[in-house]
Order: structure tokens, then sequence, then C-alpha cells
């Protein structure tokens, strides 16, 4: 079995456009901004920022991957990973402290529950982001669109044999309950398939996905004020 590594690594840049998308703010006020940045100032401290990995050999066929020790039924993601070898398979959590603020939140203000919601969104996407570019920069890889359980033909069941792998409990407090929910909430696991510093990335995060409709989509349609 491949070997699982830990990091706890430093709060990502802040993207307020991100956070904003993810609260579906289609016009960005100073009294929308203000409220961000209020409760972005009461989440700092509840934030942690903690990935599990590992780097597993792959073997793709026409609609499954055989990683080590798991084998994940899904042409989307073989096609994710072709002509990879290995794979980053990962976990990340920035931690149940912005949960209780949500939760604190929604009992007595909506809009500062959304907003940490969109905050804790944005916190662990630019986690994996970072953790993603920082693999890259100390392995002298490049990586490919990360893909998660859930995601296009890649069933949320996977996320039972990623956890397994992965021993998410004991290395960064990331639990899987008996509907597939991790908790803490603000989570993800992923996929992404390793390649030669050479290859050409994508520039766009959603350019793999085909819903064009979908409201967070990352396009620039948050107006800036006048």
């Amino acid at each position: 079995m491949s070997t699982v590594l830990t990091k706890s690594l430093p709060a990502p840049p802040f993207c307020e456009r991100e956070a904003l998308r993810y609260a579906g703010c289609r016009a960005a006020d100073g009294q929308t901004t203000g409220l961000l940045h209020a409760c972005l100032d009461q989440a700092q401290d509840a934030l942690a920022y903690r990935v599990c990995y590992t780097v597993s050999p792959v073997e793709i066929r026409e609609a499954e991957v055989t990683f080590e020790g798991f084998t994940l039924p899904s042409a989307q993601l073989a096609r994710n990973l072709a002509g990879c070898s290995r794979a980053l398979v990962f976990a990340a959590t920035v931690g149940v402290g912005i949960d209780r603020l949500i939760a604190r939140a929604g009992a007595l203000s909506p809009a500062k529950g959304l907003m940490f919601q969109a905050i804790g969104a944005e916190r662990i996407e630019s986690l994996c982001d970072s953790f993603c570019a920082l693999f890259e920069q100390e392995q002298g890889v490049s990586l490919r669109p990360r893909f998660s359980p859930g995601y296009g033909d890649l069933p949320l069941e996977a996320q039972r044999a990623v956890f397994e792998v992965l021993d998410c409990p004991r290395r960064i407090g990331l639990t899987l309950g008996g509907g597939l929910v991790m908790s803490p909430s603000k989570s993800v696991t992923a996929i992404a398939g390793i390649t030669a510093r050479t290859e050409k990335k994508p520039q766009n995060k959603c350019a793999r996905c085909r819903n064009a409709a979908c409201l967070f989509r990352s396009e620039t349609w948050i107006s800036e004020p006048s």
C-alpha cells in the first residue's frame, strides 16, 4: 500500500469574487461585501487547512480505473486519467469550526449564514487549489483537473474506498456518515492524474463540465459596483 501523508497548509489567498459567486450574488455592493468581510474576520480563527494524500499507480480500462487497493467504475474518470500511470488521491478539509458558525448564524441571521456557507466553499476550493499547486511544484509534475466522487458518472459510493485508503478520520478528523455525507461539511475528496510538467493545463477549472447552466460556473457574471 502506498504511503499516506498529511499536510497542514497556511491559509490560501482569499478570493472575494469566488465567495460572492458561491453566495449567489450577481451584484457586489458595499453592504454585501461589508457583510462578507465581517464574516470572514469572524471565521479566520475557526478555519484549519489540512490535507491527507497518497500517490497511487493506476490501470485504466474503458469504463473503470484500478488504483492500489480499489477499483472505481467510471468511463469519465478513465477519460480524465487517460495517459496517466499515477494519480494523486487526496482529502482536504477546513475543519468543523466553519460548520459551527453556519449553524449558529442560521438560527439568528440567514444573511450571515449564507456568507459563512460561501466562505466555507471558497476556502475549501482554495485549499484544494493551493495543495495541488504545491504538489506540482514540489514534485515537478502537472496535475489533471481533479475529479471527485459524485461528479459525472463516478458514484458517490466511491467515497468509501477513498476514505478507507486515506484513513481520513484518524489523519485529518474527516468522517463519512451513513448517507455518504462528509463531516466537516466543507471538505473534498478528489483524484487528479499526474502527468509530465510539459502537458498543457486547462485554463478554466469548469472547462470540463458540460453543465453550462450551473449557477456556480466560473464566469464573469458578477458585476462590480460603479
